[in-house]
């Protein structure tokens, strides 16, 4: 009898290098970059996790890399003053905010320089595109990241021409290559839809990111292409992999799309690690039935023992405060 095959796998050759715990990474980009980011950072791998919040052009992606690596400050044209007397940036998310402009400027800076310093050790960059539509801000003719809820017109929407995206790509990946030689990058295109722009036109979109990742990955040696896009939208083709706004992937998906980057990209030594701390993870978030039993108390210390073994080569620090905290609190047995 023929075995049924129930959808269609994406191949992916997994990489010549790999990644494991003494890796930094860096993700930038649309809202699944802090995705990917918060499940590595859960696992216990050196992350910066989206630093300035949600990117989604990728035109505003290189300008922030960019930016961090010249230590260039933010553009004055750019920043703005809201109804709620907020200061914002519109080539940042709103949750760079500040009171006054000055305050905003230092902060930002303070990041920019801080991502710098990061780059400078990182093994790994990931990059999430999210949507090639850019909004062009009408009073300095500049695109901008974010419009932060102004007028629509104040702005115009342009879908950026490929040459608009590869040219600074190119540019951006060559600094950091004379920056930081041994920074492996992974460009990925966000399997989240952006039905605001329709279907039709969503797909243009998508279509012109990946067609950016594909030149980016066939020029350059140390770039790679992950397909989260094509993982969501052919491999989980079924809404039940969706949130209930059935654009955004719900858990089951994101987990799985994570499995098949950690199988594509992360050394065997931290995989198997992964397992274990999945055991740890367990074991710390059993709650007993029973109050303050001696199983109860045997389980933390066994629990308080793997963590300070761990704690030689990986920071458990905060799982290892919390373990103690728990065993204080059992009264004398």
């Amino acid at each position: 009898m023929k075995q049924l095959k129930l959808n269609t796998e994406v191949s992916i050759t997994p990489s010549d290098w790999k990644i494991n715990h003494h890796s930094k990474i860096l993700t930038i980009g649309s809202c699944f970059a802090e995705v990917l980011g918060r499940q590595l950072f859960d696992y216990k791998f050196p992350v910066l996790n989206n630093p300035f919040g949600t990117v989604f052009n990728p035109h505003t992606i290189t300008k922030i890399l960019d930016s961090a690596l010249e230590g260039r400050k933010p553009n004055s044209a750019l920043y703005l003053e809201n109804a709620d007397r907020v200061w914002l940036h519109h080539d940042f998310h709103s949750a760079q905010w500040a009171v006054n402009q000055h305050e905003l400027e230092t902060e930002l800076m303070e990041k920019l320089n801080s991502m710098k310093a990061f780059i400078q050790s990182a093994d790994l960059l990931v990059i999430t595109l999210g949507t090639a539509y850019a909004y062009r801000h009408r009073s300095t003719n500049l695109l901008v990241g974010n419009c932060h809820k102004l007028p629509s017109d104040r702005f115009v929407k342009e879908l950026l021409h490929p040459d608009q995206i590869m040219i600074p790509f190119e540019q951006l990946i060559n600094k950091l290559r004379s920056f930081r030689r041994d920074l492996q990058v992974i460009v990925t295109v966000s399997p989240v839809r952006h039905t605001k722009d329709t279907l039709p036109l969503n797909q243009v979109s998508k279509s012109t990111l990946r067609l950016i990742c594909h030149r980016l990955s066939e020029k350059y040696r140390h770039v790679e292409y992950f397909p989260s896009y094509e993982i969501m939208i052919d491999e989980l083709r079924d809404y039940r992999y969706y949130e209930e706004d059935l654009i955004h992937p719900n858990k089951i998906a994101e987990d799985h799309i994570f499995h098949t980057f950690v199988h594509s990209f992360v050394s065997t030594g931290s995989l198997d690690f992964m397992k274990e701390w999945n055991h740890i993870r367990q074991m710390m978030n059993h709650r007993p039935q029973h109050g303050f039993t001696q199983s109860q108390f045997k389980l933390l210390n066994t629990l308080r023992l793997k963590l300070n073994e761990i704690s030689a080569t990986i920071d458990v620090t905060a799982e290892l405060n919390e373990i103690r905290k728990r065993i204080n609190e059992f009264p004398v047995l």
